[in-house]
């Protein structure tokens, strides 16, 4: 290997070292090098290696690259244009953050036609460092309490008993209408599955973004901006297509929401290939069957988007008569199932325990770093500091204790340094 191919590997090494500061990143290997080099130049790769986790302003770039701030800013707003980057307004100013791989800038990568990127290429790649390979999937979604996403409700599928249950922010409709800004895209995962011969019937034009998030992608073309009269038609289409409503796991503005399929959604596919209980992920409901209206028809298995229910042969006594089987811990509370039964079998009940969102996007990634481990880079993010990464070392070391001892200083850290966090709320907006 020569200087200038090992120059360019460290690069990339480094920036995949920064994605990895943040409580939701990705595991280094080499397909997520060949990856970050479709992304990203060799120099990208080297500036943004550089840049905070937390939101910042372009002088801050402007220092930590060393040139002024007009070129930062000229720089910025490049990787902006390219969704690489997601630029918010604040008080009149324009703050920037780098967001996480999912959801963030793999799946911008994929939500317009982009004859600038090889979207084939990126698509194989995808598929095999997502689909076919564990470790992202098992860390995404298998990894701590808090997750990034949440299932919302088809309140349509609720008895009427049930309704008042269900909070607004629980609601992918009053999401909908109460978004500053509301952008559709191409939907990553058929996208992806399309490019590669694999996709599906379900439409590719229905991927949402809400708030700031959406703001920035209508701006930088990635995403096209419609209204809430649209926005709840195509949501009333995709559960007419029993597609799954998949969106950011917080409460106050909510930056996403996606339409999803069984077969080509990364989050189905991934709860189904690693079998683990789902209640994090899920609503605040789950199904019920009535055993004395099924009759084992079996409809029900074809559309739930999880495999959490089985059909199983009767006893002997009972004629050998097949019924449906739910497995509680795996079922989603969708709701898909219980429009599909022809025989009103399924219903829609309360989960024992309410389900915890996060309050906000800050508030979920601090519960998320404090879980995996990664606080200390949330709050000594200038890596470049000594005093920081002295700091940050303590602190890694504390979230490496036992679990007794890692219990206590958790608290700690909650209790000390999830209000401090919480002050940047309006602007730390981590999510996509």
């Amino acid at each position: 290997m020569d200087e200038r191919t090992r120059t360019a590997s460290r690069s990339y090494q480094q920036l995949i070292e920064r994605i990895n500061r943040f409580p939701q990143g990705a595991p280094a290997c080499e397909l997520l090098e060949r990856i970050l080099r479709i992304l990203f130049s060799e120099r990208e790769a080297a500036l943004v290696a550089q840049l905070p986790l937390r939101p910042f302003a372009p002088a801050k770039a402007a220092a930590v690259w060393r040139v002024s701030e007009t070129e930062a800013r000229r720089q910025l707003e490049e990787l902006a244009a390219r969704a690489i980057l997601v630029d918010l307004e604040h008080d009149g100013d324009t703050w920037y953050f780098l967001p996480p791989p999912m959801a963030g800038f793999f799946e911008f990568s994929l939500m317009r036609v982009r004859p600038d990127l090889d979207q084939e290429a990126l698509s194989r790649l995808f598929f095999e460092y997502l689909n076919v390979r564990q470790e992202f999937i098992e860390e995404l979604f298998a990894r701590g309490e808090t997750k990034l996403g949440r299932v919302f409700v088809n309140e349509t599928a609720l008895a009427p008993e049930l309704t008042a249950q269900v909070l607004d922010y629980e609601r992918a409709s009053e999401v909908i209408r109460g978004a500053s800004h509301i952008a559709v895209g191409l939907c990553y995962c058929r996208n992806k599955m399309a490019h590669l011969g694999r996709g599906c019937s379900a439409p590719l034009d229905n991927c949402m973004t809400f708030n700031k998030v959406a703001r920035s992608l209508i701006k930088n073309g990635s995403a096209r901006q419609v209204e809430a009269a649209e926005g709840l038609d195509l949501l009333q289409q995709a559960r007419q297509l029993n597609l799954v409503q998949c969106g950011d796991n917080v409460q106050r503005e909510v930056n996403f929401i996606c339409h999803c399929c069984g077969c080509c959604c990364e989050a189905m596919l991934a709860l189904r290939r690693l079998a683990i209980p789902h209640q994090q992920y899920s609503t605040n409901f789950q199904a019920r069957i009535d055993p004395a209206r099924c009759n084992g028809c079996g409809n029900c298995l074809k559309y739930c988007p999880v495999e959490a229910i089985t059909l199983e042969k009767g006893e002997v006594q009972t004629g050998g008569k097949a019924a449906a089987r739910l497995f509680k811990e795996l079922c989603l509370g969708c709701g898909v199932c219980v429009g599909n039964c022809p025989r009103r079998a399924l219903s829609l009940e309360a989960r024992p325990e309410r389900i915890v969102t996060p309050v906000n996007a800050a508030h979920r990634v601090v519960l998320m770093a404090i879980e995996r481990g990664t606080l200390q880079h949330l709050i000594f993010d200038n890596q470049a500091l000594f005093s920081h990464r002295a700091m940050a070392a303590i602190f890694g070391a504390i979230l490496r204790l036992g679990p007794v001892q890692r219990l206590m200083a958790s608290r700690q850290l909650k209790s000390r340094f999830l209000e401090r966090i919480m002050q940047d709320v309006e602007i730390t907006d981590f999510s996509k």
